[in-house]
């Protein structure tokens, strides 16, 4: 029954809209839709299967696990594991046609094993690290790995890529000296006859959004394909958020001047007061903090979050939106009426980044998806669907 109480709209139209502006400014380069973590809570065969209809010829993913999850529902675009792997997982990737990423000469040694057991090659980008000094190989490391792989049968290169550590991208001194040195390795590398006619990304979002492409030959973009913005430096009105978070009023009540709202009664109510309690939780995505300043919209208007939020519900001041019933539909995160409340400012208000707001939706929240061909859906239609399941 839960379905019926909260729901994530994901309106694929949105996301064409963006993948489509976000090759304009990519130029040449090719897009690699990131969607790990579900698709940034999205879901991740949903707005895979989309892209791939609207001509993005490869998913990167974290792990082989979600990997196989896209290739069970029907996704046969490429797909790029960007994580880390173990020897059992390596043996459980390579029938399935994904692309690894080489990340030390360990994982390189454990990856060539597999593909010789199996008799299947392994498709492979080189990731050197340049300063993120998270995953992957320094340069040096790197062009080893790629001496002593030399005319491997079972080790053949796809791609070479770096990451950016400045979430404000190309904007970000750090990011340009970044840049130099991987343009470093590649020269050093192919001065060698290595990585020849091999594919190089190192944008992410917030490289595309701060110009760095059109540079090499891909980007990997993630979070801006779902219209939020990975740095307050870089919003943009061109892209349109993707998710849209709805719940209902399932209690309406009153209480007096002083009187104390959820546990440890950290909100207090400076006058008489309805409150409307809505069933969505920290189990349901809603980040926990001791006191809450955000807010949500009911008939157009903000309704201040009150109380310490609990793990399946959240209270909220309606004392000054008139006519607020019980079932009332509630956003969490959306437009209603001329407002609208985006990850991004849920983000600053609860003091983290907007990719955390949207990978923390629950499981238990029905997302419900508007085809890009019938964009403008009338509310109502949805509301059914979510009652109905």
């Amino acid at each position: 029954m839960e379905d019926t109480l909260c729901w994530a709209e994901v309106d694929l139209g949105a996301l064409v809209a963006n993948l489509a502006h976000l090759r304009r400014r990519i130029g040449h380069e090719s897009l690699i839709l990131v969607a790990k973590a579900d698709g940034y809570g999205h879901g991740a065969c949903t707005v895979a299967t989309a892209a791939q209809g609207c001509g993005v010829d490869r998913v990167a993913v974290a792990t082989f696990h979600e990997a196989w999850e896209l290739r069970r529902s029907g996704v046969h675009s490429r797909i790029l594991v960007l994580g880390p792997f173990l020897e059992e997982e390596a043996e459980f990737g390579l029938p399935h046609g994904v692309e690894f990423t080489l990340v030390s000469k360990e994982h390189a040694r454990i990856l060539e094993r597999a593909a010789r057991r199996s008799s299947i090659p392994a498709r492979c980008h080189l990731k050197v690290d340049t300063g993120l000094n998270r995953l992957g190989m320094r340069p040096d490391e790197a062009l080893e790995l790629l001496s002593e792989l030399e005319g491997s049968r079972f080790v053949h290169w796809r791609g070479c890529m770096t990451h950016i550590a400045a979430s404000e991208g190309g904007n970000a001194p750090s990011a340009l000296r970044q840049v130099a040195l991987f343009d470093d390795f590649v020269a050093r590398a192919r001065r060698r006859n290595y990585l020849v006619g091999v594919e190089l990304h190192v944008a992410n979002s917030s490289g595309v959004l701060s110009g760095l492409s059109p540079r090499y030959d891909a980007c990997r973009v993630g979070i801006a394909a779902f219209g939020v913005s990975p740095h307050p430096s870089l919003e943009t009105a061109e892209l349109r958020p993707v998710l849209s978070v709805r719940t209902r009023v399932v209690q309406l009540k009153e209480i007096a001047m002083g009187g104390r709202v959820g546990y440890d009664g950290t909100w207090t109510a400076m006058r008489k007061t309805r409150l409307a309690v809505l069933p969505w939780g920290y189990a349901d995505g809603m980040l926990w903090r001791d006191t809450h300043s955000g807010s949500v919209l009911i008939r157009g208007q903000r309704a201040p979050l009150v109380g310490r939020i609990s793990m399946d519900l959240a209270t909220v001041d309606v004392t000054d939106i008139a006519g607020v019933e019980l079932g009332e539909r509630v956003t969490l995160l959306g437009a209603d009426g001329t407002d609208r409340i985006r990850a991004e400012e849920i983000a600053r208000t609860l003091g983290t980044i907007p990719h955390a707001i949207l990978c923390s939706l629950g499981k238990r929240v029905r997302r419900i998806t508007i085809p890009a061909e019938v964009e403008g859906v009338p509310q109502a239609r949805l509301e059914r669907q979510a009652l109905s399941g």
